[in-house]
């Protein structure tokens, strides 16, 4: 395990030509199995449940949830149970994801699509505490007060890394931008991906998430936003053209990525970078938040060739 994640220069023509200077944080590169936001944001989580002597760890996802993914491995290596609520049917749990997760120790309890929106209520997770005694419930994506502290972590590393002006996230629960927002403390510009859909009549769904993970002191921040409209189409939704224009990139570059998030914030700059959203000179850093692992369940449900995309190798099965 990485202390602290790489940052790279990334050479590529799109840049060079606006006299731009672009670096990724590379946090893929923090743990082969809990990479990214989501060891960030269960550092803290695991801490803090082993020393309030709790045995389980109770959290959300759906059938190909990186967060569930690496929930069952870091319990694993930390000695304790870990249990997940997954929305959808029970054959899901053979899939590339699950039968990791399972491998890993987890149990997996599968609930309906409306039992699984009780998730953030009250009586239900009172109900779940009651059925899984001694469970620190942990919410879907890990996106809590204890994952911010995780994220903003990222900030002091950039902060010894480089001086830049603009950093830039996918955001799909809403933790990993909080904790940016937070350990930055107005230092930066910051840009958030929106990476799913959000309804006509909520607009600010994903803004109001954020906001609502910050404590009072960070709640009027002023220096980030969130890209709603670069989501592609929907959440896991990405065209033959989304697709080829990443896989160029990871070819040219030698950086992987994958469609679902960190490559929704590939295809957001390069866009905006050909909008001339960036003045010439301006330094952006890229924060790779990991999830590669998705990348096998997107080849087993065929939405990618297998053969194009680099699937990672998991832990021997042993």
């Amino acid at each position: 395990m990485m202390n602290n994640s790489p940052l790279q220069l990334i050479k590529h023509s799109a840049f060079v030509q606006q006299k731009l200077m672009v670096y990724i944080k590379r946090d893929d590169l923090l743990h082969p199995i809990i990479s990214g936001n989501k060891w960030r944001k269960l550092k803290y989580n695991l801490i803090h449940a082993k020393k309030n002597n709790k045995t389980n760890i109770l959290s959300f996802g759906g059938a190909y949830s990186n967060h569930i993914h690496a929930l069952a491995f870091a319990c694993y290596q930390q000695g304790l149970a870990s249990i997940g609520i997954i929305r959808g049917e029970p054959h899901y749990a053979n899939n590339f994801t699950l039968s990791w997760a399972q491998h890993w120790g987890i149990k997996l309890v599968f609930v309906d699509r409306k039992t699984y929106k009780k998730r953030h209520h009250p009586d239900y997770l009172q109900q779940l505490q009651i059925q899984f005694p001694n469970s620190f419930i942990v919410p879907e994506g890990g996106s809590n007060t204890l994952a911010l502290r995780g994220m903003s972590e990222v900030i002091d590393e950039l902060n010894q890394q480089l001086e830049f002006d603009s950093l830039l996230c996918p955001v799909g629960s809403g933790g990993t931008l909080a904790g940016l927002v937070l350990g930055d403390a107005e230092q930066h510009n910051i840009i958030g991906v929106g990476v799913l859909k959000q309804g006509a009549d909520n607009q600010d769904y994903l803004k109001n998430e954020v906001k609502a993970l910050l404590p009072n002191r960070a709640k009027n921040y002023k220096n980030w936003h969130i890209e709603n409209e670069m989501h592609r189409g929907g959440y896991a939704k990405f065209s033959v053209l989304d697709e080829k224009r990443i896989l160029d990139f990871s070819n040219t570059t030698n950086i992987p990525f994958e469609p679902v998030y960190s490559g929704k914030m590939l295809l957001a700059l390069l866009d905006l970078v050909e909008q001339g959203y960036f003045p010439a000179g301006h330094k952006i850093v890229m924060l790779h938040t990991g999830g590669l692992q998705g990348l096998g369940g997107l080849a087993e449900r065929k939405l990618i060739n297998a053969q194009q995309w680099h699937i990672p190798q998991q832990v021997p099965r042993t």
